[in-house]
């Protein structure tokens, strides 16, 4: 196959010295820094890349989340649980460890801030990689039912061979997208029951529940690189938890997305015919309370704007952001373009035709056989 991205290509040593450095001043119990800078200068002019202990693997991920700005209000980034699957590279086995990354986090309700990270790439074999934004998302099909954001994706995944689970309707989950370099992008469906949503209810409308609105209860985020010491993860899927308003304002409300707020203002008795009467902002401020309400009711972690404000002020004055060598989080623009429009592939520049999605029997096959790779 022929690559799109750009091909993996030897690390540069200071890259690696830089974060090894930081490790070991995080870390004096690892013990003098020297000997293992020898080592990894070793492994790089031998085979272009080096391998992270699993220890740096842990503190580099830990903190790219800090750093990030992805770390939402309240997530203990220092207890964030690391899944060391580097080995995998295959995509039933991506995909298996992807439902089951969604399991943990979901964790009952009490959400677990979780990574999972996956093969690399190196100068021999680039990593595996994940077209989806998150996890679970919703299709947007040609009726304008469903997250309009994701009807290019729709589209694409339906000619390689998805089919809704029943007529269309607003909150089908689109299935998971993995592509590697020996296996081209394949579909697999996420399994319903490891889906945990949330049904919306309001606190004072007692009528809101019969919108027949929802929404997933976590942000399993899939298409963000994770770089750490010049390594790339391409495929390194982590999640922390909600904020309400990115489901209420952002996810629901919007005309591009699923447009509920419409409904909600019409449901209310306001004037929707003229903008000047703050009908959009008056349904968006009750959709992000049974938004909120609603999540609290389920006992399902969540935080709202304001919390999220306050946090990132502070994040900001601590200026703790990615530069240079230091790890990271990088949404690359071909990733983004993949996660919403379904292309391009990266190792193909042709779609693949043959591909053909899997059956929820089928991913739970593969969880039975590839339980660790």
């Amino acid at each position: 196959m022929t690559a799109i991205d750009t091909a993996p290509a030897a690390l540069a040593p200071d890259a690696a010295d830089s974060f090894l450095r930081m490790f070991h001043i995080a870390h004096p119990e690892a013990g003098p820094v020297g000997p293992r800078l020898a080592s990894v200068r070793e492994e790089i002019a031998a085979t272009g890349t080096y391998r992270h202990t699993p220890q740096e693997l842990s503190y580099g991920a830990r903190i790219a989340l800090r750093d990030s700005g992805w770390c939402t209000s309240g997530v203990p980034w220092r207890r964030l649980k690391v899944r060391d699957l580097r080995g995998f590279r295959n995509a039933p086995a991506v995909a298996a460890e992807c439902v089951e990354h969604l399991r943990l986090a979901t964790n009952g309700g009490g959400i677990q801030p979780l990574i999972t990270v996956f093969a690399p790439d190196t100068p021999a074999a680039p990593g595996p990689v994940i077209w989806n934004e998150q996890l679970v998302r919703y299709a947007g099909h040609p009726d304008g039912s469903g997250d309009l954001r994701y009807r290019d994706f729709t589209d694409v995944v339906r000619a390689m061979g998805w089919q809704p689970p029943g007529p269309p309707g607003p909150f089908d989950v689109l299935p998971l997208v993995v592509e590697t370099a020996h296996e081209g992008p394949e579909l697999f469906a996420v399994p319903p029951d490891v889906v945990r949503e949330v049904r919306l209810e309001h606190p004072d409308l007692p009528w809101f529940g019969s919108l027949g609105l929802r929404w997933h209860a976590v942000p399993l985020i899939t298409n963000l690189r994770l770089s750490v010491g010049g390594v790339d993860y391409p495929a390194a899927p982590f999640n922390t938890w909600f904020v309400g308003s990115e489901i209420g304002a952002r996810g629901l409300a919007d005309e591009n997305a699923c447009g509920a707020a419409r409904r909600v203002a019409e449901a209310l008795g306001l004037d929707t015919s003229t903008e000047r009467s703050l009908w959009r902002d008056r349904a968006v401020v009750e959709l992000n309370r049974a938004v909120l309400h609603s999540f609290d009711l389920a006992q399902v972690t969540i935080t709202d704007h304001h919390a999220e404000s306050l946090h990132r002020l502070s994040w900001l004055r601590s200026r703790q952001r990615p530069s240079g060598d230091r790890p990271a989080f990088r949404l690359d623009p071909a990733a983004a373009r993949r996660a919403r429009s379904g292309g391009p592939a990266r190792f193909s520049p042709d779609p693949v035709e043959t591909t053909r999605p899997h059956s929820r029997g089928r991913l739970a096959e593969l969880l039975r056989k590839h339980p660790r790779g």
